[in-house]
């Protein structure tokens, strides 16, 4: 599995408008996340095809989320850009992208198969609001499971937090 830099770039691009209440125009986006401004129109684009933002022209023009990032699982995101979570090609490096030949005997197509299923379940258990506002992300329980953590929030040190 590989996170590509388009990826990369579309998350700093929703973390942005997560962070926004207002409408955020590509360009600021772009230079504010060290994003190329040519990358950043072709990331906008495919988050309007994928249903999580919506983009307007004009001079107020721009784009906003169009979903509760609370929703919104990173797996979503992700498999919004770059396709389908994949450890292994073991499902298309055959002859004409069909399954391998060797799979039915392999001893590490099952190895591959589960650590798909266990990146997928680590990806759909958090969500965009909370790794951007909340800070938090998972983390693998001695149960298996996967609980979120993050910073622990600091107290003020003023008389009425006390």
């Amino acid at each position: 599995m590989d996170i590509s830099r388009k990826t990369d770039y579309a998350l700093r691009m929703l973390a942005e408008l997560v962070r926004s209440d207002d409408v955020v125009s590509v360009r600021a986006a772009a230079e504010k996340n060290g994003v190329p401004y040519s990358f950043a129109r072709s990331i906008q684009h495919d988050l309007v095809a994928a249903g999580l933002i919506e983009s307007s022209r004009g001079a107020h023009g721009g784009m906003r989320l169009c979903v509760d990032p609370r929703d919104v699982t990173m797996r979503q995101v992700i498999e919004a850009i770059q396709g389908p979570v994949y450890v292994s090609t073991c499902g298309t490096a055959g002859p004409d992208g069909e399954p391998c030949p060797f799979r039915p005997e392999c001893h590490f197509n099952p190895v591959w198969c589960e650590a798909e299923r266990i990146l997928a379940r680590y990806f759909d258990s958090v969500t965009l609001y909370q790794v951007v506002c909340e800070h938090q992300h998972p983390m693998l329980t001695p149960d298996s499971d996967f609980e979120l953590t993050g910073p622990t929030p600091r107290v003020p040190d003023v008389p009425s937090a006390r």
